[in-house]
């Protein structure tokens, strides 16, 4: 079993029915302490991604590219942008091929998130989405199964957004409320932590 291009149509089509109650918390919790237009980015994305999933190429790079660009053209949120991002660099390191193994999607994760450093400016300890990536990646290293390695990253989000519940944010709005988010869900942690278990282990 390899991951490619339906597997990407599978988990995109999967999220997708599950993202309107799972916008609605985003918003909810981003409104908070940010613009509150976390879930609208999240619903308008996958929405636009499921739309053109029939006409992904089995190239799984270019797959990944259509992606982003689905991504991009419904949202100018920075959740929005950091997540064609990762795309584009997942793609980057894919294109030309149809498929990898299962074990090697840790390694595209961390090339998204150095990406997403890039772009955004965040640091590792900054309360948000990063740190739930990272607690996924090395959770899901050296895992060949989709199935274990869904348990596995889904299990390291909660830990990860349970460890920083009661930390500051340190970067993007939320910032300016630093004291106030301390006890808050980070908006980016819970929507790992959603995303994830969309996506059924069978």
């Amino acid at each position: 079993m390899s991951f490619t291009t339906k597997s990407i149509q599978y988990t995109i089509s999967k999220i997708q029915q599950e993202v309107e109650p799972i916008g609605a918390e985003l918003n909810e919790l981003d409104g908070r302490l940010g613009d509150g237009d976390l879930g609208v980015t999240m619903i308008n994305g996958f929405n636009n991604m499921n739309s053109i999933i029939d006409e992904m190429p089995e190239d799984l790079g270019q797959a990944l590219f259509s992606a982003a660009k689905a991504m991009t053209a419904v949202s100018g949120s920075s959740f929005g942008t950091l997540m064609a991002t990762a795309l584009m660099a997942a793609g980057k390191a894919t294109k030309g091929y149809e498929a990898v193994d299962w074990s090697e999607v840790p390694e595209l994760l961390q090339l998204a998130q150095d990406a997403m450093i890039s772009r955004g400016g965040a640091s590792l300890g900054d309360k948000t989405l990063l740190d739930s990536l990272d607690a996924v990646i090395k959770a899901t290293t050296g895992i060949n199964d989709p199935e274990e390695m869904q348990k596995a990253a889904s299990n390291a989000a909660k830990e990860s957004l349970a460890e920083f519940i009661n930390k500051p944010n340190k970067i993007g709005r939320a910032r300016v409320y630093a004291d106030k988010s301390i006890g808050l869900e980070d908006p980016g942690m819970v929507a790992i932590c959603r995303l994830i278990d969309a996506i059924p282990t069978k």
